[in-house]
C-alpha cells in the first residue's frame, strides 16, 4: 500500500444522479480514513463505493444465488459463467487473463446463499481490462455445452473412443465435491446447515453433492442463470482511489443499458422454530475411530441483519472462546474428553439467521452424550457465576484493533472490506454497519454499564432455546469403497436403458469436447498488459537501525492507524538434530503456555487485554547466491495499540525469557495440532506431495517437510501417541537455552510518533557469543514416496532442485513454471483430465520447482503429462505466450503489502540478502527471459534422472504406475 499519486476524486452529494444512478447516502468511515457511497440503478441494480487512498483498486459482483436442490447448480454456474462470454469467446477467459494481468487478486466462490466474483489490482489499466472481462463474463456468458460437460458432469469411457471400455462419470465440479466431501469440516459445514435450517435452501449442498450433480440439466442451468444473474438481483462494489464516475460508465455500457428491470423473489424465510433438541449423525471417509469423531452442539439465533445482535453475539463468542482461557474454551479442553474444539464453534452469520455452535473433536465412539452435558453444564456455570467484565473489556479491545487495522496480511484489505459490508447488505440489513460499528459499540457499553448483558443472553438464546442440534460427525472405514460403489451403481442405473446410438452418442460427444479442448482460441481478443507495465524498481522502504549489544533493531514508520507491530527474530545457534525436528513444537506451544510465574490462562488473558495477538514461528533460509549456506530462525511477533506498546514488549519479554511448560497443557497442544494436521491432508494434499517430492532433492525443503509435511505428521503422531511428552519437555529447555544464545534481529513498525518503544528488556536478553549455526539437513532418499489416506482422489507431484536466487538461469525457470501452469497443465489436467487443479510452481528462494495436480481423479495419466512437459515447449509458442509467462511471473516479485508487512519484508529481505539491488537484477534478467532460455533450462534442469516424485491418494498407485518404471514407497497416512 503506497500513497496515492494523485488528489481523491470528490464525493458526490446525496440525490446526485450520475448517469441513470441515484447516489442514496453518503458515510464517512473515520476508522479506516475512507468514505462509503451508497448507490441505486434505475433497473434495480445496488453499488456500492468505498473512496480509499489505496492503490490496490477491487471490484465484484455479487448475486444472491439459491439452490433449490444439491446438484450443485450454483457452483457448477460459477465455472461456466468464466468459460466464454460474447465479447470474449475464448475457452477460458478466467484463465487466460490470470497471466495477461497484474492482479492482486483474482477468484470468483460460491456460497451457501449467494455467488461473488471479485477482483483487485493496483494497476488502473488492469482494472479497466478486468472490469471488462467480468462484466462480460457474468452477464453475457456463452455457456456452451461442451463447457457444461466439461465442467459440470458427464458420461465418458474409461477410453473415451472405445465403448466397450467402461463407463465412468466426469466433470471438473464433480470431481471437486468429490474430494470435497472427504474433507471432516467440509461434511461438518454442509452437516450444520441442514441441521439448523432443515425447510430453506441451507439444507442443500450448494456446492453440489456428488450423487446429486448428475441430475442437473444443461437446461435447468442456463435457466437459474436467465433468472439470477440480473442486475435486478445484483450487488455491485468498488473500492479505491479511482473515479467512481468513470467506472459507473463502464458499468452502464457493458451491462446496465442492454437490461430492464425484472423482479425475482430470492427471499429466504424463517425458519420454522424447533419445539424440541435434536440429534443428528453424518459420516466422513476415514479410519481413526479411536480420535477421528467429532461432536457439536449448536443452535439457530436471531436475524444477522440485526445489527445490535450481530455485534453482541459476536463479541460474547469470542469472550467465551477467544483464548485458551476463555471461560467456555478452558473446561471442554481440560476435561480431557476431546483434543480440540470442534470444526465451526463460535458464532457464525453465513446464513440468513445466525448461529452458534461448540464442541470437541478427536472423540472415540459413544461420547455424544457427554460431550453434550458437558456444553450445557458448563454455559449454566458461566450464567450463573457470571463473566467477569475483564473479559469483556478485553474482547471489545480486540474488536477496537479490529476496526483500525488496515492489513494486506493474508488477504487484500480492499476485499475484506466487501466481505464486511456483504454481510448485512444481502440479508436486508444496513452496509454500513458491517464497516462502523460506532453506534453499536455505544449502546453495548451502556447497556453493560447498566447491568448484564450476556448472562441473559446466554440463558435465553441458548440454555432456553429448543432449537438446538447435536451433531456427531463420525469416521467410516469403509465409506470411500462404499462412495466408490455408490458411484458405480449411479453409472448403472443411469445407463441401464442405453442403447447402442447412446453409447454412441457418448463416444461422439467425447470426441468433440476432445477435439475443441485441442483447439487454440484467439486470445487476442481478450485485453492485456505490456512488459512496460511492470515496475522495473523495488519500491523504496524507509527504516534506520540501531545496533544494542548483540541486537540489530530496525524502527519502520509506517501509517499503521495507531497499531503497533514487533518481530523479535532469533537466528539460531548450531543445533542438535534431535532439537530441529521439535522446533515448530516449541513455536506451537510457547506463546499459548504459561511464562514469568502465569499458568497459561492468566498469560492468555494478559495478551488478549494489552495485545492483538502474540505468536511464534520457525523459518530456514538460504543465501541468494548459495542453497546450501542454511539459517534457522524462530521468529516472535505481535500487534497493540500503540498505548500498550510497553505492555507488548512486556509479553513478548516474558514469553522469550521464562517459558513455563507443564507435561498436561502440551499434552493439551499437541493433540490439537496433531488433530489439526490429521484433518488438513485431504484438503491440501497438493502441498503435502509436493514438501515430500522437495525433500528428496533440497536440503532446505528436508527440513520443510519434517517440519510442516507427513514427516512432522507422523513424528507429532509418535510423540503423542507414543507417551515422550517428558522427552519433549526435556528438549525444550535445551531449545530455550540455545535460543538465549542466538543472535536477535528486531523489527519495530509504527506511526513515527510511535516508533520510540523502550526495547531494552528484549534485547538485554542475548548475552551470548554463539556464532549463527549452519545446519546441513540430508536430503529425504528412498525414491518415490506414496502416501495413502482416506480420499476418492489423488495428489500427484514431481519436484527438482534448481539453481539459488542470483543465478542467470533463476528467473527463466519461474517464467517457465507460470507458462506451462497456464499453457499446458491447466488444460492437460483440469480441462482433459478433469482434476480441480493443475500447477507448476518455482520458489527462486529455494531453488525448488514443482507441477502437482489438485483433486485428481487420475495417477498414471497426470505423471505421463508431467513426462511430456518438455514435448509441450517443442509447440510452436511464441511472443504472446512468452511475455503473459513474464507478465505473470512478475507478479510474485511485486507482493501486495500494507503497512503492517512492508517493513518487515524489506529489513529482513536486505538481512538475509535479498536487497533491492538484488531483487532488480532479477527483475531485470526475468524481463529478458526468452523461448530459448526456457527450453534451454527446461533441458538443463527438470530432466528424468533430477525428478523426484510423490502423492497423496486413497490406494497404493505401484500397479498403474508401472508402465512408467516409478515404483512407490507406500506408506498409510
Amino acid at each position: 500500500m503506497t500513497v496515492a499519486a494523485r488528489p481523491l476524486p470528490a464525493l458526490p452529494g446525496v440525490g446526485e444522479r450520475l448517469g441513470r444512478y441515484t447516489v442514496n447516502r453518503v458515510e464517512d468511515l473515520p476508522e479506516m480514513q475512507g468514505h462509503l457511497v451508497l448507490l441505486t440503478h434505475e433497473n434495480g441494480a445496488r453499488h456500492a463505493h468505498v473512496v480509499r487512498d489505496d492503490d490496490n483498486s477491487a471490484f465484484g459482483v455479487t448475486f444472491p444465488t439459491v439452490p433449490r436442490d444439491s446438484t450443485g447448480v450454483a457452483h457448477i454456474l460459477e465455472h461456466i459463467v468464466l468459460m466464454g462470454s460474447q465479447k470474449y469467446p475464448v475457452a477460458d477467459p478466467f484463465f487466460a487473463m490470470l497471466p495477461r494481468s497484474l492482479n492482486t487478486f483474482m477468484n470468483a466462490m460460491t456460497s451457501n446463499d449467494w455467488t461473488t466474483y471479485p477482483f483487485s489490482t493496483r494497476n488502473e489499466k488492469d482494472y479497466f481490462n478486468l472490469l471488462g472481462v467480468y462484466l462480460d463474463a457474468t452477464f453475457f456468458p456463452l455457456m456452451r455445452y461442451e463447457s457444461f460437460r466439461q465442467d459440470g458432469h458427464r458420461f465418458e469411457f474409461d477410453t473415451p473412443e472405445d465403448s466397450t471400455t467402461e463407463l465412468k462419470l466426469q466433470g471438473v465440479v464433480y470431481n471437486e465435491m468429490k474430494g470435497a466431501m472427504a474433507a471432516p469440516g467440509a461434511v461438518m459445514w454442509r452437516a450444520f446447515g441442514k441441521a439448523l435450517f432443515p425447510d430453506l435452501t441451507y439444507a442443500n449442498n450448494s456446492g453440489g453433492a456428488p450423487e446429486n450433480i448428475p441430475e442437473l440439466t444443461y437446461e435447468n442451468l442456463r435457466a437459474f442463470h436467465a433468472a439470477h444473474y440480473h442486475p435486478s438481483n445484483a450487488f455491485f462494489y468498488t473500492y479505491g482511489q479511482l473515479p467512481l464516475e468513470r467506472i459507473l460508465n463502464e458499468i452502464e455500457a457493458h451491462v446496465m443499458s442492454r437490461f430492464t428491470a425484472q423482479t425475482l423473489d430470492v427471499s429466504i424465510p424463517d425458519q420454522t422454530p424447533f419445539t424440541q433438541p435434536r440429534q443428528e449423525r453424518v459420516t466422513y471417509p476415514g479410519s481413526d475411530v479411536a480420535h477421528g469423531t467429532q461432536v457439536s452442539v449448536m443452535w439457530k439465533l436471531g436475524l444477522v441483519g440485526d445489527p445490535d445482535a450481530n455485534l453482541r453475539w459476536s463479541v460474547l463468542s469470542d469472550v467465551l472462546l477467544g483464548n485458551a482461557g476463555a471461560p467456555l474454551t478452558r473446561p471442554l479442553i481440560d476435561s480431557g474428553l476431546g483434543s480440540a474444539l470442534a470444526d465451526l464453534t463460535g458464532y457464525r452469520d453465513s446464513f440468513r439467521e445466525g448461529a452458534f455452535a461448540v464442541g470437541l473433536k478427536g472423540l472415540g465412539a459413544g461420547q455424544v452424550e457427554d460431550v453434550q452435558k458437558l456444553v450445557l453444564d458448563t454455559l449454566k456455570a458461566i450464567v450463573k457465576d457470571g463473566i467477569d467484565p475483564e473479559l469483556i473489556e478485553s474482547s471489545l479491545h480486540q474488536f477496537e484493533i479490529g476496526q483500525k487495522e488496515v492489513s494486506n496480511s493474508g488477504f487484500p484489505y480492499a476485499l475484506g472490506v466487501m466481505f464486511r459490508l456483504l454481510g448485512p447488505w444481502l440479508y436486508g440489513g444496513d452496509p454500513l454497519t458491517g464497516l462502523r460499528l460506532d453506534a453499536q459499540l455505544e449502546g453495548l457499553r451502556a447497556d453493560l454499564a447498566a447491568g448484564k448483558v450476556f448472562e441473559p443472553m446466554l440463558q435465553r438464546e441458548l440454555l432456553d432455546n429448543p432449537h438446538r442440534v447435536t451433531m456427531e460427525l463420525a469416521p467410516d472405514p469403509e465409506l470411500v469403497t462404499h462412495m466408490e460403489d455408490q458411484e458405480r451403481e449411479l453409472v448403472q442405473k443411469l445407463s441401464a436403458d442405453f442403447t447402442d446410438e447412446d453409447r454412441a452418442r457418448i463416444v461422439a460427444e467425447s470426441l468433440k469436447l476432445k477435439e475443441l479442448q485441442a483447439q487454440d482460441s484467439d486470445p487476442d481478443v481478450l485485453p492485456t498488459l505490456a512488459l512496460s507495465d511492470v515496475p522495473a524498481s523495488i519500491a523504496p522502504v524507509l527504516y534506520r537501525t540501531e545496533q544494542a549489544g548483540r541486537a540489530l533493531i530496525a524502527r519502520v514508520p509506517q501509517p499503521t492507524g495507531g497499531l503497533t507491530y514487533l518481530d523479535v527474530q532469533v537466528r539460531l545457534p548450531e543445533l542438535p538434530d534431535d532439537l530441529l525436528e521439535v522446533l515448530p513444537l516449541y513455536a506451537t506451544a510457547v506463546t499459548r503456555s504459561g511464562a514469568a510465574g502465569q499458568d497459561y490462562v492468566a498469560l492468555a488473558r494478559r495478551m488478549e487485554a494489552v495485545t492483538g495477538g502474540v505468536s511464534a514461528s520457525v523459518s530456514s533460509g538460504v543465501r541468494p547466491d548459495d542453497l546450501h549456506h542454511m539459517r534457522l530462525a524462530v521468529s516472535f511477533s505481535g500487534k497493540a495499540l500503540a498505548r500498550n506498546a510497553d505492555a507488548l514488549v512486556g509479553v513478548l519479554h516474558d514469553v522469550i525469557a521464562t517459558p513455563d511448560f507443564t507435561r498436561q497443557r502440551l499434552e493439551q497442544l499437541l493433540k490439537q495440532r496433531l488433530a489439526g494436521l490429521k484433518a488438513s491432508v485431504v484438503n491440501s494434499g497438493n502441498a503435502y506431495a509436493e514438501r515430500l517430492a522437495a525433500a528428496q532433492i533440497s536440503p532446505a525443503a528436508s527440513i520443510g517437510e519434517r517440519w510442516g509435511g507427513l514427516s512432522g505428521l507422523k513424528n507429532l503422531e509418535d510423540i503423542v501417541e507414543g507417551g515422550k511428552l517428558d522427552d519433549l519437555l526435556e528438549r525444550f529447555g535445551r531449545i530455550h537455552t540455545l535460543l538465549l544464545t542466538g543472535q536477535p534481529v528486531l523489527c519495530l513498525t509504527a506511526t513515527e510518533n510511535d516508533l520510540n518503544v523502550d526495547l531494552t528488556s528484549l534485547t538485554s536478553l542475548f548475552t551470548g557469543d554463539a556464532p549463527v549455526g549452519r545446519p546441513q539437513p540430508q536430503r529425504r532418499d528412498g525414491g518415490p514416496q506414496a502416501r495413502v489416506t482416506d480420499s476418492p482422489v489423488a495428489f500427484n507431484a514431481v519436484a527438482f532442485e534448481t539453481v539459488p536466487y542470483t543465478h542467470p538461469d533463476s528467473p527463466a525457470l519461474l517464467v517457465l513454471a507460470r507458462l506451462l501452469r497456464s499453457e499446458y497443465l491447466l488444460k492437460e489436467l483440469r480441462e482433459k483430465g478433469g482434476a480441480y487443479g493443475g500447477s507448476a510452481s518455482y520458489d527462486p528462494r529455494e531453488g525448488v520447482f514443482a507441477m502437482s495436480s489438485y483433486r485428481d481423479p487420475h495417477i498414471a495419466r497426470t505423471y505421463r503429462v508431467f513426462r511430456d512437459a518438455r514435448a509441450f515447449l517443442n509447440n510452436p509458442l511464441g511472443v504472446r505466450e512468452v511475455t503473459e509467462a513474464v507478465l505473470s511471473a512478475s507478479k510474485a516479485l511485486d507482493p501486495l503489502t500494507s503497512p503492517d508487512t512492508v517493513g518487515r519484508l524489506r529489513f529482513f529481505g536486505d538481512q538475509a540478502g535479498f536487497t533491492p539491488e538484488v531483487q532488480e537484477a532479477f527483475k531485470a534478467r526475468l524481463l529478458a527471459v526468452t523461448l530459448d532460455d526456457l527450453r534451454r533450462v527446461m533441458d538443463a534442469y527438470l530432466t528424468a534422472e533430477r525428478a523426484a516424485y510423490a502423492l497423496v491418494a486413497g490406494h497404493d498407485p505401484n500397479e498403474e504406475m508401472a508402465e512408467l518404471g516409478l515404483s512407490f514407497n507406500v506408506q498409510h497416512v
